[in-house]
């Protein structure tokens, strides 16, 4: 009988552990600071942390993607790449002084963009880890167990002023970007873009009332034809993109493709390279 009461228990404990809820992204304003007019008033830095190409010699590159978004109310790290000590050595090379992070953002649970986080949370932790709320439950107790916030995401909403998270969208897997407002257009970053580029830069389109007029980063189109990569383009031209960067999961044929497409308003990214985005 003994036995029976601890095994009840047990079980009982394990699934008070696996049903544990934590905070979601607290944001009572909406969108509603998302104006025609709204955006930054001073430029924002974004550093290539981790990527497929390298851009400054002396960095390593790798499959995955790493930024850090720095020059607003919040510096944000977005995504980790795959391997710790590539991300601790391109991170130290750039010189970022981890205490200056105050918020993580995850695109989605794929090894090559969380995978460095390990790497990170020896520099840093006590900070919120931002992330869509399906996460595996087993990747947000090891985040709350190694000193860090979980924080979830299931709509659009306020990291810090003039940034925000796209929200979720769920196919295949769950996926965020960030949106970046500017007076020109919202700046759209994404990790892999796995539910498809131009479905995600419609759908921001909507939820935030404004035209994406930049978006860089993985477009995860590696197997896409020459024919579908010129619907592509020209899709995201009409939803208003003028500058674009392509990279990690986007596949070098594609690159191309897009780099041809959009000329002197396409811009490279790669390990080492530093993004200037003004107002």
């Amino acid at each position: 009988m003994k036995v029976l009461s601890a095994l009840i228990v047990f079980l009982f404990l394990q699934i008070i552990s696996c049903a544990q809820e934590y905070p979601y992204l607290n944001d009572p304003s909406g969108l509603t600071g998302v104006t025609p007019a709204s955006g930054i008033t001073e430029p924002v830095t974004v550093k290539v942390i981790y990527d497929n190409y390298v851009h400054t010699e002396g960095m390593k590159a790798d499959w995955g993607f790493s930024i850090v978004v720095s020059g607003l109310d919040k510096t944000v790290l977005f995504d980790t790449g795959t391997r710790p000590e590539i991300f601790e050595s391109n991170f130290s090379k750039m010189g970022i002084d981890p205490s200056t992070i105050d918020a993580v953002v995850f695109s989605h649970e794929h090894l090559d963009h969380i995978g460095g986080m390990s790497a990170f949370m020896k520099m840093k932790t006590g900070i919120p880890v931002i992330m869509p709320d399906a996460f595996p439950a087993e990747f947000k107790k090891k985040m709350a167990n190694a000193g860090m916030k979980p924080l979830m995401v299931r709509e659009p909403a306020m990291i810090c002023e003039h940034l925000y998270t796209s929200g979720v969208f769920d196919f295949p897997l769950a996926e965020q970007a960030l949106v970046l407002d500017t007076k020109r257009g919202l700046v759209v970053m994404t990790g892999c873009s796995h539910p498809g580029i131009v479905d995600m830069l419609k759908e921001i389109k909507a939820r935030f009332n404004k035209t994406p007029y930049m978006v860089f980063g993985g477009f995860h189109l590696l197997n896409k034809s020459d024919k579908e990569m010129e619907k592509i383009i020209e899709e995201m031209k009409a939803i208003g993109v003028v500058r674009c960067g392509a990279t990690h999961c986007t596949g070098d044929r594609q690159i191309k493709l897009i780099k041809e497409a959009f000329g002197d308003n396409y811009f490279e990214l790669g390990v080492g390279n530093i993004l200037t985005i003004s107002q």
